[in-house]
């Protein structure tokens, strides 16, 4: 449990850095770009692999809050489809990204809370409630920033059509193959 809270300390302080000392990221950031973003790349990366590592040690002994209904895997298999549209849509701007300001945060958001669907043990609750509360938090507090511009494709129609193919190709390589592989749980079994 230690190293899943320290993960999770980790990877969420760092990303809300912006949300609560905006002049400090921005100064860091002022003093060696690379440097920031560099030290800000392989903490992050420290930080998922102590959430990964711990959550799979949780899962061992599993503490269950809830039982969800079988009928929620398809609701929340519903609700995913867009999410990977979503969380790509910055670097493919189009008419997706326009509507949703912030689609990332909304493939968070949706990712999460499907996830909460589902799975209910503290492993659980604690790893996705804590990215439902950040995407949140974060939202509400882009309401207070500048954004920053993303480099991506240059805005047009035809990227949503791109988002949609990439989007729904990954949404199916994941759920028929790679989330088996990766987290040793099958969606559909």
């Amino acid at each position: 449990m230690q190293q899943f809270l320290i993960g999770l300390v980790l990877f969420f302080g760092l990303h809300s850095i912006s949300i609560v000392a905006l002049p400090l990221r921005d100064k860091l950031n002022a003093m060696s770009a690379i440097v920031w973003q560099s030290a800000y790349g392989i903490l992050s990366v420290v930080g998922i692999v102590l959430i990964a590592r711990g959550y799979a040690d949780l899962r061992l002994e599993p503490v269950i809050l809830y039982v969800s209904p079988n009928w929620l895997r398809y609701f929340s298999a519903i609700l995913l489809l867009p999410v990977f549209a979503f969380f790509f849509a910055p670097y493919f701007p189009g008419r997706i990204k326009t509507a949703l300001k912030h689609p990332q945060l909304v493939a968070v958001k949706l990712w999460a809370l499907a996830h909460l669907l589902v799975n209910g043990t503290l492993a659980d609750v604690l790893l996705f409630g804590t990215f439902l509360i950040w995407a949140v938090v974060d939202r509400i507090s882009m309401k207070k920033r500048e954004s920053r511009s993303i480099p991506g494709a240059p805005e047009s129609g035809v990227n949503d059509i791109i988002l949609v193919v990439i989007g729904l190709g990954v949404y199916v390589g994941m759920v028929f193959w790679f989330h088996g592989f990766l987290f040793g749980v099958e969606p559909f079994v």
